[in-house]
């Protein structure tokens, strides 16, 4: 019971442990009153990627989609900052690293194969394109006889 509620979990087979996450209180920019210039509301989550034992395939389709968010060292900085609470910034940037991890351990789709037509169809297509010539060939002036 206890080990659950330090994992929070992805999918059927990938969890993070708690332990690979860091938290830091910032402060938030825009809006706020007086209370924005006082308190740290804003949330920068950094998961240590590299060390949270991901599959390999999944912590490398990680670092592609996190783009200038992943840091050399194989971290992933989340921050959090619509809010103006800092639970609700927290939650937040907690949500939006599952929904990350778990695009990530999606396999990518199977590569399109290519398909030509069908003769039947090439044949019908080059049909209708002669009939629209030919109607098109009718029209023009008239000739007097």
């Amino acid at each position: 019971m206890e080990q659950s509620r330090h994992l929070i979990r992805i999918n059927g087979r990938i969890s993070i442990h708690e332990d690979d996450l860091e938290e830091t209180f910032i402060r938030a920019a825009g809006p706020g009153g007086q209370n924005v210039n006082k308190v740290s509301t804003a949330v920068q989550l950094r998961f240590r990627a590299a060390q949270a034992g991901l599959p390999d395939e999944v912590f490398q389709r990680l670092v592609k989609l996190a783009g200038q968010r992943a840091t050399k060292d194989g971290d992933i900085l989340i921050e959090a900052n619509r809010y103006r609470t800092q639970e609700r910034n927290r939650s937040d940037a907690r949500e939006r690293l599952v929904a990350l991890v778990a695009k990530a351990a999606e396999p990518p789709p199977p590569p399109r194969k290519k398909t030509r037509p069908t003769k039947g169809a090439v044949e019908r297509r080059l049909k209708a394109k002669s009939g629209r010539s030919d109607v098109k060939k009718m029209r023009g002036r008239v000739t007097g006889d």
